[in-house]
């Protein structure tokens, strides 16, 4: 019987897939079908936790809106704000307003003082 000379093709793909788990720790490093595994359970996370990401980035600029908020009185807590913002029709997302809040305070004052106003403004005509 012949003598049958193997191809590249499979060397190819096991060298491609060791490139990819070529980070991971011990055996998962080393051993072909344990990197193939790995690298499944590896995408399946990342897949899992960019979604995860935008809840915990949108529950981190709550957090900084609502803190800034209360800090100084400025306005009673951060739903109400948010509702005032909206009845206003001022359209800021919470991300920008993160922002404000934390690298220039005074601007975020000025907008709730803003909604104050203009709310104070909108019940004065409905007491006389």
């Amino acid at each position: 019987m012949t003598r049958v000379r193997r191809g590249y093709i499979a060397r190819k793909r096991r060298k491609k897939i060791r490139l990819f788990g070529s980070t991971f720790r011990r055996a998962h490093s080393r051993l072909t079908r344990t990197i193939a595994q790995q690298k499944i359970r590896a995408l399946v996370s990342a897949h899992r936790d960019r979604d995860r990401q935008k809840r915990d980035f949108r529950s981190l600029w709550i957090t900084r809106i609502n803190a800034v908020i209360r800090e100084n009185g400025v306005y009673y807590n951060y739903s109400k704000f948010i509702h005032d913002l909206h009845k206003r029709q001022l359209l800021l997302n919470r991300k920008i307003l993160a922002q404000i809040a934390i690298v220039n305070r005074n601007s975020l004052y000025m907008i709730s003082n803003e909604i104050i106003k203009k709310e104070d403004w909108k019940e004065s005509p409905k007491m006389i």
